[in-house]
């Protein structure tokens, strides 16, 4: 190794002024280069991915917040109609209720047919399809609205409208109702 350096010194000394500066110059740019990419490099590189995890970081929190609050107002709503579900005490047939319904809204059902539905555990499921036929836009939303605020926990699954064809504003109505009771 001693010999390496004192070779390396004898060349040095054998150089002109010139080309001393000249090599200086070029061993302190690969000087300079070799810092920046062994030490300066890793550090900005480091850096910047802390800066992008801290924004992904930053962003999965702020979803599970929202997660969080979509969570706590479904299991609210849940709850006030487990509430409503318990409190309800009208154990007269869905079908017989509907008809009320739909007397009170000066509506004439055309047919209602109970159709299948899925029980679990703690609630039976009862759907009814109701058919109306030649009514106007007024009194579908006056039967949709007046099953909705009953006061047993009924829920309208899907709806159907179409225009008759005979040239008048009726309409011809189909919508599916679930209501659940404790089991």
């Amino acid at each position: 190794m001693s010999s390496l350096l004192n070779r390396i010194l004898e060349a040095w000394q054998n150089l002109a002024s010139r080309e001393r500066i000249l090599v200086g110059t070029a061993l302190g740019t690969v000087a300079l280069m070799g810092a920046y990419m062994l030490v300066i490099s890793p550090f900005l590189t480091a850096r910047s991915e802390a800066a992008d995890s801290a924004l992904s970081a930053e962003s999965q929190r702020a979803a599970m917040v929202r997660l969080r609050h979509n969570y706590d107002t479904a299991r609210s709503r849940i709850s006030v109609l487990e509430e409503r579900i318990q409190a309800n005490k009208d154990r007269r047939n869905i079908l017989t209720l509907l008809e009320a319904l739909a007397a009170k809204a000066d509506v004439t059902v055309e047919s209602m047919q109970e159709r299948q539905s899925g029980t679990d555990e703690a609630y039976r499921e009862t759907r009814v399809e109701v058919s109306l036929k030649k009514v106007t836009l007024e009194q579908t939303v006056k039967y949709l609205h007046s099953i909705e605020s009953a006061d047993r926990p009924f829920s309208i699954k899907s709806l159907r409208i179409k225009r008759r064809s005979d040239g008048s504003n009726l309409l011809d109505t189909t919508f599916t109702v679930s209501s659940f009771e404790a089991v």
